[in-house]
């Protein structure tokens, strides 16, 4: 009888420490999976509009996006250039060490979910700062930039 009374002990101890590690999701519990992200222009009160559905009217601008996936901005202001820049997701140095946590805790499914959700990740650049051209301003740092290049090629 003793025997048995032991091994229902250690079978629930084994499922109550799986359940442990596979709840595990230490980026997303302690990062979370979406971020403040920060709009700036030059000049300001530029439209921004993002490719996952987000926009504002005036720079500058704060977003509460999902720091999973990447996407991009356009930015727009009467009598200037339109700029439209891609925002890249990617692991952070806060979300690797949550990973390695959830690895040295044993938590395979946590590491999965964190890895899903892309609580891992931060958006880079954050904050964005977009610089608008006038079309004369733009078109000369074109000829500009197109000098640079033929005499780098000479």
């Amino acid at each position: 009888m003793n025997f048995y009374r032991h091994a229902r002990l250690g079978a629930r101890i084994l499922v109550l420490a799986a359940a442990a590690g596979s709840t595990v999701a230490c980026a997303t519990v302690v990062r979370g999976t979406s971020e403040d992200f920060v709009v700036e222009s030059t000049p300001s009160g530029a439209r921004v509009v993002t490719s996952n559905g987000f926009e504002c009217d005036a720079t500058p601008c704060t977003f509460h996006m999902p720091r999973r996936p990447g996407f991009d901005v356009t930015v727009s202001m009467d009598g200037y250039v339109t700029r439209t820049v891609t925002v890249e997701s990617g692991i952070s140095g806060g979300g690797g060490g949550a990973m390695a946590g959830n690895l040295l805790l044993g938590g395979v499914v946590g590491a999965g979910v964190d890895v899903a959700s892309g609580a891992m990740n931060d958006l880079k650049p954050n904050p964005l700062h977009v610089i608008l051209l006038t079309p004369a301003e733009q078109a000369r740092a074109d000829r500009e930039a197109a000098a640079a290049a033929a005499a780098a090629n000479d």
